[in-house]
């Protein structure tokens, strides 16, 4: 379905029109005049645009210039009675998308509508891409098979196939962006474009324009017309990131759109009708923002029809090792290398760790410790040193290395067993060279052989070297 602009001046034609693009769902608006035409333009957000060359007030090519001056992404349909391969060439050269002869059957008609409105979307998705690369991640499916993981999985499945907004909620990086895309994945606008903006990535009045686009002159810097991503997203879903740091000014204009499906450019009166579903994420407790005056009251309830909260990773640890490895392989295929794998001791302490980042900090420990090892195997002394967990002044249990540990444990076994590991691991590093291992160890030669002997590494089949 498409928005279709007719300018007709005859009303035969411009009824005929408009019967069979209804008879194909398109929506149609119909005028008489450049003027006319030229108004609906500037009120409304079209695909299409079907006008007679000849009118009353001009010529179609003044639409067609204005489309093209505008920089809109509208596939412009120049018709005539008077063809010319001269007038052809002139309406092409202009910017129109096509120049169709009258008469012309009902077929051909549909034919050129069909490939023009793909046109315009096609241009409209690429304008967003261009302006969106690098900034949206997450664009996997959901992994884990964690009880939390399955409840949230089903969640998605209920709420996507709804039209209400939904409100996602979560600590940094525990993938709430992926939700979201997963949530229009399984939407009736899967087809339709998925809009996603981080809203504290702006000041204020950029955000406004971002969102709800600008006219020419609207600013400084405003040098000519722009959609919105509300615009963008028409028949879509727009994806509004930490939506908890919108200013007061967009939160009313956001509250509009939510209550009357209209938009209003930045540095214009004139209101437009979208047509989009709006996803909503923050690590914030908008209830607690609301109490504190810093949050509308009335855009939270129209926000949270339907809540999801994203759990930590600290609450899904069985998840790890295939969040891991999935991890590694997504790694390795950017930095455009083998893949690499985790040592078997290193797992442990992957699943120990409390992750403040979460999904985002395990990726980033393991794209370190990819780029710093030239090995096959990810040991955890690879690993960067994560953050104590210890907070100053709490009374939970001690941690090391950001490993958690038990109230009681047997510490001179628990550090024999830590200092044959890491001496293991370093010997497999080194290809069994005990003098290189020695100095990354920080031992002497002779200090390193003791400690082979005591833990009966001496007879490992690593190959032995001076």
């Amino acid at each position: 379905m498409a928005r279709i602009l007719i300018v007709e001046d005859e009303p035969n034609m411009r009824k005929l029109l408009a019967m069979n693009l209804r008879a194909e769902g398109h929506v149609p608006v119909e005028v008489a005049t450049i003027k006319d035409g030229l108004e609906a333009v500037v009120a409304n957000d079209f695909e299409v645009i079907l006008t007679d060359q000849r009118l009353p007030d001009g010529e179609g090519l003044d639409i067609v210039s204005a489309v093209t001056q505008s920089d809109a992404a509208t596939a412009v349909i120049v018709l005539t009675a008077y063809g010319s391969v001269e007038l052809a060439v002139e309406t092409m050269r202009k910017g129109a998308f096509d120049f169709l002869t009258k008469p012309f059957s009902a077929e051909n008609l549909k034919a050129v509508i069909q490939r023009a409105a793909r046109h315009t979307a096609l241009r409209r998705e690429n304008d967003l891409l261009r302006s969106a690369v690098g900034k949206l991640t997450g664009q996997s499916e959901i992994r884990g098979r964690s009880a939390r993981v399955t409840r949230l999985r089903e969640m998605i499945a209920r709420v996507g196939p709804a039209e209400a907004t939904v409100l996602i909620t979560g600590e940094t990086g525990t993938g709430k962006e992926l939700v979201a895309r997963a949530i229009h994945k399984v939407s009736a606008r899967a087809d339709r474009p998925l809009v996603s903006v981080n809203c504290a990535a702006f000041a204020e009045t950029l955000l406004e324009s971002e969102l709800f686009g600008h006219e020419k002159g609207a600013f400084t810097g405003a040098d000519r017309v722009r959609h919105g991503l509300f615009e963008t997203a028409h028949q879509g879903t727009l994806f509004l990131d930490e939506a908890g740091e919108m200013s007061p000014a967009a939160q009313a204009k956001l509250l509009r759109v939510l209550a009357e499906g209209k938009i209003t450019r930045v540095g214009s009166s004139v209101a437009r009708d979208v047509d989009v579903r709006v996803l909503v994420a923050t690590h914030r407790n908008l209830l607690r923002e609301v109490e504190e005056g810093r949050f509308r009251q009335d855009l939270y309830y129209r926000l949270a029809i339907v809540p999801i909260q994203v759990p930590p990773l600290r609450e899904r640890a069985e998840d790890i090792p295939e969040l891991a490895d999935y991890l590694l392989e997504q790694i390795a295929s950017e930095l455009k290398m083998p893949k690499r794998v985790l040592h078997p001791d290193t797992l442990p302490q992957l699943t120990t760790y409390s992750y403040p980042g979460n999904i985002r900090e395990l990726r980033n420990l393991l794209e370190r410790a990819c780029i710093l090892t030239s090995d096959r195997e990810i040991g955890w002394i690879d690993l960067p040193e994560t953050p104590q967990e210890q907070d100053e002044g709490s009374a939970s249990a001690p941690s090391i290395a950001g490993m958690a540990l038990p109230e009681e444990f047997q510490l001179r076994s628990t550090l024999a067993s830590w200092e044959r590991s890491i001496i293991e691991q370093t010997l497999l590093k080194t290809r069994g060279s005990k003098t290189e291992a020695a100095r990354r160890l920080g031992l002497s030669k002779s200090d390193l052989s003791y400690k082979l002997s005591k833990y009966g590494l001496v007879q490992n089949p690593i190959r032995s070297t001076s």
